[in-house]
């Protein structure tokens, strides 16, 4: 059977190798294949993209995470630089909108960019000034980052491929990251875990097998999901905990913010598969994971008990929620008073004012975005 996309033929290419691939193998190539993955051949979040994310709305959602930013950067002690890592940065639309909101930590901060895309990454500077070029500045430490910095009279820019060195003040935030991070899958089995990779049929098609975990994958599934009932799917995030390991590691001072759908392990189990484990393209829910490996978005939610093993959350709330606390409802009611000052003009400040209503209604949806969860790792003064 021929192969659909050039990931599928890497795929079957690497099982006549090697043998059934772990699933995370799979989508990890599907995602981020360097030639041919979704995300380095041109699938991204917007309203031209492939789905909406909470950058994508509009500008309000950039403003109030700018709150927040000043609200931190005042808890710290002002530093100089503050340090703010957007991890899974995309295009760089949240950036802009934090630029956009003229944050008061603005004479301090440098926002570092990271995105492994590099087809994403390039498209950095098309709406921000990047004071140093990418291909300039290595994943480093506080040394580089400071240099960043040197002459400043405002925000610092800069774009990298991944994660900088430890030692830095500040933040690192990541919306709707974690779940499209690559994830080992496990099923139940009467005695003990299997897990599931993905082989070649007799008729040429790709097809989930399942084999014995290895132990230390059957213990972390025991120890996750003990009461799972045979025939029960987890995912095991094992790269999602180890972007936390780094993320925590990489902070001195200041927090880890993750925005993402969440859930635990144990609920993922009571679960159909296909209502955890799910594939996006065309702002339409796609096909099934193993299909049109590269043509469209696979992702999984966040197992929060599974972080929790790195290091327990400091808080958990919605995301609405977090964003009253930051000042949403402010935000709108300063846009609703310039609405009705300026309505009769009909400008552009009075459309501005006029969206943050729509804005707000779509990022505090609990139906919707609103339902997200914000996860806050703390790593105080």
């Amino acid at each position: 059977m021929p192969a659909s996309s050039p990931v599928e033929r890497e795929v079957r290419a690497r099982i006549d190798r090697y043998g059934p691939l772990p699933f995370d193998e799979v989508v990890e190539l599907a995602l981020y294949d360097p030639d041919h993955g979704f995300y380095t051949s041109g699938g991204l979040a917007g309203r031209r993209g492939d789905f909406i994310t909470s950058p994508e709305v509009g500008p309000l959602f950039g403003a109030v995470v700018a709150a927040a930013l000043d609200r931190w950067w005042e808890e710290l002690g002002r530093p100089d630089p503050f340090v703010v890592v957007d991890a899974g940065a995309g295009v760089g639309t949240l950036a802009i909108a934090i630029r956009a909101a003229a944050p008061r930590c603005g004479a301090s901060l440098t926002y570092v960019l990271v995105e492994r895309s590099a087809a994403l990454r390039a498209r950095h500077g098309e709406h921000l000034e990047l004071t140093v070029p990418q291909h300039a500045l290595p994943p480093a430490g506080r040394s580089a980052i400071e240099a960043c910095g040197e002459g400043r009279s405002g925000p610092v820019f800069t774009s990298l491929a991944e994660l900088p060195a430890l030692g830095i003040e500040g933040v690192v935030i990541a919306n709707e990251l974690l779940d499209n991070l690559p994830f080992k899958l496990l099923e139940r089995g009467r005695d003990t875990w299997a897990e599931v990779r993905v082989g070649v049929d007799a008729e040429g098609r790709l097809v989930e097998v399942l084999v014995p975990a290895e132990p230390r994958l059957a213990r972390l599934g025991e120890r996750f999901a003990p009461e799972a009932p045979a025939g029960a799917r987890i995912p095991l995030q094992l790269a999602a905990s180890r972007w936390l390991h780094e993320a925590l590691t990489l902070v001195e001072r200041g927090r880890v913010v993750v925005l993402d759908y969440v859930s635990d392990t144990p609920s993922l189990a009571r679960r159909s598969q296909d209502s955890w484990l799910r594939t996006f393209r065309g702002h339409q829910r796609g096909g099934p994971p193993l299909g049109q490996l590269g043509l469209q978005d696979v992702t999984c939610e966040v197992a929060v008990d599974q972080l929790a093993r790195v290091h327990p959350p400091t808080v958990v709330r919605d995301q609405a929620a977090f964003l009253r606390a930051h000042g949403i409802d402010d935000l709108v009611e300063e846009g609703r008073r310039t609405w009705r000052q300026r309505a009769h003009i009909g400008d552009l400040a009075a459309l501005r004012a006029r969206s943050r209503v729509r804005e707000a209604e779509a990022l505090l949806d609990p139906a919707g975005l609103g339902g997200f969860q914000v996860l806050e790792w703390n790593r105080p003064p």
